[in-house]
């Protein structure tokens, strides 16, 4: 297959420019709801983060899906990764709407019993239950997108984000400026550009990937084993992940009952995303690679190529973050005058550029590990420092020692530090070559 041909630049630079302009977009999402109030940006952002909690059975199959599909390729089993994807569409298609039900109906009690702020829980409870009720079309989306980069076509999945979130842009214009419908418009623009690519992805799906009917297959019930052998475990952590963020949530909205440090985080998180857009893409690019190579059976290209991308990622992201550090005062401008916010951030920002360097890290070694089919270890390190440093650490940081938001993200950072080392060290013992699907 020519695309499997194609090296680390040829397939970060599409995806690349997929997740900084996913990024952008949903900056300016966030500066056109801050012009009808920052306690909506609060509430989205808080709506946002539950959101996370409870769409993340989605990944126990697609990131397993992705694993086996790029092997498989690489092994010429291309029958494989058809039968991979369709066991993710199928999964993904019940699971989403069962949750798309759920939080149609019933986001509201489901907020309250997450200690939303009062202050945000109305237009939390809007945007949830607009965005939550559409879950199945986040549920669907990775498998098909997952199914055209683990043949090499990533120009596709960006052509569908970009078009997807022009039209976020201007239906979040139309919403918010002319109907005037705030944080209700800003959720359906949400909604109706992920329909939107979505079926674009659909249909790229059936155009450009063509596997004969009588290509090799294998059990059913084998491709499933694969598939839970790295969605369990990758879907546990990031489980582990998202719930240890609601959890610090919760710390912040007891923080202040005008919901100000949720928030700054909403901000905080907005710009900081920007700094590790690059880390993501060499993630992913690389991610596929490794699983190619792990079907060739050419692992030392694995490991040389997991460090390259990992040490690329490092200084892009520090380099980023350090230039937000230095101007946050003057981006947070752009969107609030409220002096405390805007001083709220800029030292977040100021703490985040020790962060990014452990969750590059994180995420180029630990998207290389599930790959290759090394999911579980990610779990049990999971485990252990999420909640020690995370947690505890916003907890004894945040309410205890009350530096509040700020001590909250200095105990996120302990916690990809350690994570970072720990990921690094293993991936250098080779242990994962053990643990590859195709045998």
């Amino acid at each position: 297959m020519e695309n499997r041909q194609k090296g680390l630049r040829q397939l970060f630079f599409p995806i690349f420019i997929e997740v900084l302009f996913f990024m952008l977009v949903g900056s300016i999402d966030t500066l056109m709801l801050s012009s009808v109030g920052d306690d909506k940006v609060g509430a989205v952002g808080a709506a946002n983060t539950y959101l996370s909690v409870f769409t993340i059975s989605f990944s126990v199959i697609s990131t397993g899906v992705m694993a086996v599909m790029t092997q498989y390729i690489g092994a010429d089993k291309n029958g494989v990764a058809r039968q991979a994807k369709n066991i993710g569409v199928i999964f993904n298609g019940i699971v989403g709407g069962v949750l798309s039900m759920v939080l149609l109906f019933w986001s509201e009690p489901v907020l309250q019993v997450l200690g939303t702020a009062d202050s945000l829980l109305p237009h939390a409870t809007v945007y949830m239950r607009i965005v939550g009720g559409t879950s199945i079309l986040t549920a669907l989306t990775p498998i098909f997108t997952s199914y055209l980069r683990a043949f090499g076509y990533t120009k596709e999945p960006l052509i569908a984000n970009v078009t997807a979130n022009v039209l976020n842009i201007i239906l979040n214009s139309v919403f918010l400026f002319v109907l005037d419908y705030e944080v209700a418009g800003v959720a359906m623009a949400t909604a109706i550009s992920r329909g939107v690519a979505l079926l674009f992805a659909i249909i790229m799906c059936v155009k450009k990937i063509k596997i004969p009917k009588e290509a090799e297959k294998i059990g059913v019930s084998t491709v499933c084993k694969n598939i839970l052998q790295v969605g369990v475990p990758s879907a546990l952590e990031s489980a582990l992940y998202n719930v240890a963020m609601a959890i610090v949530m919760k710390f912040l909205n007891e923080m202040s009952e005008d919901g100000i440090y949720v928030t700054a985080k909403s901000y905080a998180s907005q710009i900081t995303m920007f700094s590790y857009c690059a880390g993501v893409a060499l993630s992913n690019a690389n991610a596929i690679i490794v699983g190619w190579r792990i079907g060739e059976k050419r692992y030392d290209e694995c490991y040389r190529a997991t460090l390259k991308a990992a040490k690329l990622g490092v200084i892009t992201a520090v380099v980023v973050a350090g230039i937000f550090a230095l101007t946050g005062k003057y981006i947070m401008r752009i969107f609030t005058d409220d002096s405390k916010v805007i001083e709220l951030v800029v030292v977040i920002l100021i703490v985040d550029v020790v962060l990014e360097i452990g969750r590059i890290c994180n995420i180029v070694f630990g998207s290389a590990l599930k790959t290759a089919g090394d999911a579980a270890y990610t779990v049990v390190i999971a485990v252990v420092f999420m909640y020690l440093f995370a947690v505890l650490g916003s907890y004894i940081f945040g309410i205890k020692l009350q530096w509040f938001v700020v001590g909250s993200w200095i105990g996120l950072a302990m916690d990809e530090c350690m994570r970072a080392i720990l990921m690094g060290i293993r991936w250098k013992s080779r242990i994962w070559e053990q643990k590859v699907l195709v045998k």
